[in-house]
């Protein structure tokens, strides 16, 4: 605990790397409606270094023209949480978007080929032609999401 009561906020990404490479960064992402209300999906994340900060991230793909975009794009504060057999990991943070439709300074279009790329990897992709893979991604309008860590939550074996 901090000094005065209050328990430190863990920003330390270690627990969700360890329990995302479980099963292929198999995660649930929940995002806050214009009502409030959550709405939540299934992605694929991984951990890796944000290509700009260098800071470590969460980070998935998302289809150009998502749901979860344009409610990130409003309101950037998300969950992203992750199992792998009994044990578990969460994330809050705010969420930044990379894409076509939310360019980055610094990042050009093949620095967003290689990162989007890199994510997927990162969630323990592979692929058997990148060439097609990146065909995808372009016409799909993938956008890289990067959650940075404002609380992390450590592993935790439940039964």
């Amino acid at each position: 605990m901090r000094p005065g009561g209050s328990f430190a906020v863990m920003t330390d990404l270690s627990n969700y790397a360890t329990v995302v490479a479980v099963d292929h960064g198999l995660s649930i992402v929940s995002t806050s409606r214009a009502d409030g209300t959550i709405q939540s999906s299934l992605v694929n994340s991984g951990v890796l270094a944000h290509p700009i900060t260098g800071e470590q991230v969460v980070a998935y793909v998302a289809l150009g023209g998502a749901k979860k975009l344009a409610n990130l794009r409003e309101r950037p504060r998300m969950t992203i949480a992750v199992r792998g057999g009994w044990e578990w990991s969460a994330v809050e943070g705010d969420a930044e978007l990379i894409g076509p439709d939310d360019p980055r300074e610094g990042i050009d279009a093949e620095r967003l080929r290689v990162l989007l790329r890199e994510i997927f990897q990162s969630a323990g992709g592979t692929h058997e032609d990148w060439d097609t893979y990146d065909t995808v991604m372009r016409e799909e309008r993938r956008t890289a999401v990067l959650i940075a860590p404002a609380r992390a939550y450590p592993a935790t074996r439940r039964r």
